[in-house]
């Protein structure tokens, strides 16, 4: 290999549909588990959306959820603990999550160029359709003024990552309201969805989700943060 390019590093992508958090988190535990045991096991990258239901991080959260646990129960909406950073959180179907169970010791990736990145990959797919975010010191995660459309959370367990991030792409926000995400007052949530529909309306356009640039399907999303995921972190991307 000539001098001065880098070899790519590689990840296997798994697409895993509509699945329950908990069953997610199982997965990547399996996989971290696997990477400590035998080193040379492939990098992973989970795309996913979860049925409804609020993850509290390692700084809690309880005490920022403003509806009751019979609420939610008549939502069939569960709370689960999660050791991920970050405060409560909210998943529903139309927000990707990726989840990367990526050795980052062994990649030679610090923590923070990790989280920035995936940031980066969140704000790249958003340009996708011509709606600009970016970071704000406030909070990890990425924002449309002063509001939030993608957030990231995560926990290192032997230099070995996992969690991720989570992108509104075109959820029901409502539940949001019922929540300070991830720990913030005052703070609203949006969508790519949401963003689309303003920008139309700001230039006095009539808008029509159906059309092809407009396409919000997750098929779509996926190969964003394919193409993303591999020029942020050098990575080819193996299905």
């Amino acid at each position: 290999m000539p001098e001065g390019i880098k070899k790519k590093r590689s990840a296997v992508f798994i697409d895993l549909g509509i699945l329950e958090y908990k069953r997610a988190l199982d997965l990547q535990l399996q996989i971290l588990h696997s990477k400590i045991n035998l080193p040379s096991t492939d990098d992973r990258l989970f795309f996913v959306e979860h049925p409804a239901v609020f993850t509290l991080g390692k700084r809690g959260g309880q005490e920022n959820l403003g509806v009751s646990k019979d609420f939610l129960r008549t939502k069939g909406i569960d709370v689960v603990k999660t050791d991920r950073g970050g405060n409560i959180t909210y998943h529903c179907p139309g927000q990707a999550v990726l989840y990367p169970v990526i050795d980052l010791e062994k990649n030679k990736i610090h923590v923070k160029d990790f989280v920035h990145g995936l940031e980066e990959i969140m704000k790249l797919t958003a340009q996708d359709f011509d709606v600009s975010a970016d970071r704000d010191e406030r909070n990890h995660g990425l924002w449309v003024g002063d509001s939030k459309i993608g957030s990231v959370g995560l926990a290192i367990k032997k230099g070995i990552s996992i969690h991720g991030l989570a992108m509104n792409i075109n959820p029901d926000l409502d539940p949001f309201s019922w929540i300070n995400p991830c720990g913030l007052t005052n703070v609203s949530m949006t969508s790519i969805e949401n963003e689309i529909k303003k920008n139309s309306s700001a230039n006095d356009e009539k808008i029509n989700l159906d059309l092809p640039y407009c396409d919000l399907s997750m098929t779509r999303i996926k190969k964003s943060f394919q193409r993303h995921f591999s020029s942020v972190f050098n990575y080819s991307i193996l299905n």
